[in-house]
């Protein structure tokens, strides 16, 4: 295998961290171990982001779709949310690592929002990788938003039509400030966005696996990022070949 290039690492990695359910029920265990399991694989998936000092990684952890499954299931990922919280956030801490909650944060249960909302403010001052965790999160009502808010500052007088660009729009998304998606990873053999970070995946190379994501190894990570490096990216222009 090629060697990783530290210096062409991408900018923003973005994970649809998929397939929990069906590895825990290819195992005959509930689903909610594959859950478990899977809170596991991101601590080792974001260990190696921190090493390899890729600057921002966001995570797809509940889409506002998922609120159809099982209560059960759903009470359960509220509860998995708290407690990998509470476990992780000194060592988060420790490797200076910036935490933001995107998504309809103020539309889960009061007792998390206060939980995310505390996490965020220890971490405000963190210089190092930016970790955005992906909650009750849609990309269309994350456009949907953004354009509300670009509509009520142009009825205020505070912005104008001609004013509105492509900076405008994304300094009313959730990702205001960050660099858009480099690389985006999808587990579990699906190949679709379901969603997430549409206007910042706009020039994203994709990268796929059948693997589902409880068994998702740091080597398997790395092997997407060399995967990465080798994309000719012209961003709708020609190359200088």
């Amino acid at each position: 295998m090629d060697k990783l290039d530290l210096n062409k690492l991408p900018r923003h990695v973005g994970i649809i961290m998929d397939g929990n359910g069906r590895w825990a029920t290819g195992k005959g265990l509930i689903r909610t171990s594959g859950h478990k399991a899977g809170a596991t694989t991101l601590k080792n998936i974001f260990k190696t982001c921190v090493n390899l000092k890729i600057p921002v990684l966001t995570i797809y952890a509940f889409s506002t779709e998922n609120w159809k499954r099982p209560k059960t299931e759903v009470t359960f990922l509220m509860s998995l949310f708290s407690s990998f919280l509470a476990a992780q956030i000194d060592e988060l801490c420790e490797n200076n690592v910036r935490l933001k909650f995107i998504g309809k944060i103020d539309e889960l249960p009061a007792k998390l929002v206060k939980e995310f909302r505390r996490a965020e403010e220890i971490t405000r001052n963190n210089t190092g990788i930016q970790f955005n965790v992906a909650v009750n999160y849609g990309g269309r009502d994350e456009i949907i938003t953004a354009v509300k808010n670009i509509a009520q500052q142009v009825k205020d007088g505070s912005l104008s039509v001609e004013q509105i660009d492509d900076k405008i729009f994304e300094d009313n998304l959730y990702t205001q400030n960050l660099p858009p998606v480099d690389l985006m990873i999808r587990t579990s053999g699906d190949m679709r966005l379901s969603n997430f970070l549409l206007w910042q995946s706009a020039y994203a190379e994709f990268w796929f696996t059948k693997t589902n994501w409880p068994d998702f190894t740091p080597e398997e990570f790395i092997e997407a990022l060399i995967d990465f490096q080798h994309r000719d990216r012209r961003f709708g222009g020609l190359d200088n070949k």
